[in-house]
């Protein structure tokens, strides 16, 4: 049985991968091969942590991040914003899901925040530390669940945290909207267009062959020809939505979302430096978020809307959803009213890849049946998946990176597989922590 994370099966910058060119183990012609099917933030971010590793490593994809007018893909819509389970465009229907994707998260915020902290790395990948603050319509004492979160928060280790009513005035929010405590922290923001672009260079640079092809069908029929065709040893399988038919997952659903840009110049109102999030709670809707997300130094996203099982891509600007999404950053933030679209992308839609079952980092769990001089055999396939990631996966990138690398390893030596659920997550408190 695979045996829970520790403190060193934890990747970690620096000791087990580097943001920089070349991988930090050069493979051998004997190093074990990997086909990653899927490129976008967890296929990148798996193939790097596989490249450091000294694996050979292989990522299809049948679409790459681009930066036209046209739809791009849902790594580059997402917000990027680093939150700490459960987020508020998220959700988990069972306590072991939410217990590992807090480990996730921890591992991921310390590897954005050192990339973050040298000033030439941030610029390249478009990642930075900035003030995230939640805002309530209750007090946090009064709700035990967003208590229990905020203490979570406090002990782990994220920088900058402090809880206090008064950044309700300080940040010059409407009185009249409903926000009645609030706390912030440091938290990576991410450029996701430019921070694509750097991840897909950075693992070419490390030796990754790059393929454009689209798959059909479940990987598990075709596994023993991809590893024939690609010759490699292990399938990685990270495409999101992809996963209804790829992993045969029936589970998997879209929950659409749509973000709004503005200019963010300081001409038209105050320049935002800090993300801004409320929960439905105070919209008096279930479905209907406050998000305001700085994407860089001209670009701040409205936000944000959660519209599960929907996956049609046909909203506009103009749509009655989006216009009341506006509206609500409006009232929220009246200043807000004064912003200006951005002219070459005003409006991104995309649809987040959540599954019934939650988050799945796990080694598929049915057998090939083999035939051999009369008698049946039953072998572990080595197809591993990693998605359902839902709205979290820049904030959970790194920590399912790690276990994914855990279970190459353990697909390599055909050890049998275990259910996500018989798994036993590590304490958040045992993941690397950042100091205050």
């Amino acid at each position: 049985m695979a045996t829970a994370a520790r403190k060193d099966d934890v990747i970690r910058i620096w000791r087990d991968i580097a943001p920089t060119p070349g991988p930090l183990k050069s493979p051998s012609k004997h190093s074990p091969r990997v086909l990653i099917v899927g490129g976008g933030v967890i296929g990148l971010t798996t193939a790097w942590t596989l490249l450091d590793k000294g694996y050979h490593v292989t990522v299809l994809a049948k679409e790459w991040a681009s930066y036209g007018k046209e739809q791009r893909i849902t790594s580059q819509i997402a917000s990027a914003l680093w939150e700490y389970p459960p987020a508020v465009c998220g959700q988990h229907t069972d306590e072991i899901s939410l217990q590992h994707s807090k480990g996730w998260a921890m591992t991921s915020y310390n590897i954005w925040d050192a990339i973050s902290a040298s000033p030439e790395l941030s610029k390249a990948s478009g990642v930075r530390m900035k003030g995230a603050i939640f805002f309530f319509p209750r007090l946090i004492e009064e709700d035990p669940k967003q208590l229990r979160k905020m203490e979570e928060i406090m002990a782990c280790g994220v920088r900058g945290f402090r809880h206090d009513a008064k950044l309700i005035q300080e940040r010059d929010l409407s009185p009249s909207y409903g926000a009645v405590d609030a706390y912030e922290h440091l938290a990576p923001t991410i450029d996701t267009d430019q921070a694509m672009t750097w991840l897909k260079g950075l693992v070419e640079s490390k030796g990754a062959t790059m393929v454009t092809r689209t798959l059909r069908g479940d990987l598990f029929s075709q596994e023993d020809n991809l590893r024939a065709e690609y010759n490699v040893d292990v399938i990685v399988h990270s495409t999101g939505l992809g996963g209804l038919h790829l992993a045969g997952d029936e589970t998997c659903y879209p929950i659409r979302g749509g973000l709004i840009r503005v200019i963010n110049d300081g001409k038209d109102f105050p320049k935002i430096e800090h993300a801004m999030t409320i929960s439905a709670d105070a919209a008096g809707t279930t479905n209907e978020i406050v998000f305001i997300v700085p994407r860089n130094d001209n670009i701040l996203l409205l936000g944000g809307i959660v519209e599960p099982g929907e996956g049609k891509l046909d909203l506009m600007l103009d749509s009655p959803i989006i216009k009341r999404m506006r509206e609500r950053c409006e009232r929220f933030y009246p200043p807000l009213k004064y912003a200006r679209l951005d002219p070459d992308y005003p409006f991104a839609q995309g649809a987040r890849p959540f599954r019934k079952n939650n988050v799945r980092v796990e080694r598929e769990l049915r057998f090939h049946e083999d035939l051999v001089n009369g008698r049946r055999f039953m072998r572990p396939s080595r197809i591993i998946h990693s998605y359902g990631h839902g709205g979290s996966g820049w904030s959970l990138s790194f920590g399912c990176a790690g276990d994914m690398l855990r279970l190459v390893e353990e697909a390599l030596l055909d050890i049998v597989p275990v259910p996500l659920e018989m798994e036993r997550p590590a304490r958040v408190l045992d993941y690397p922590m950042v100091k205050l």
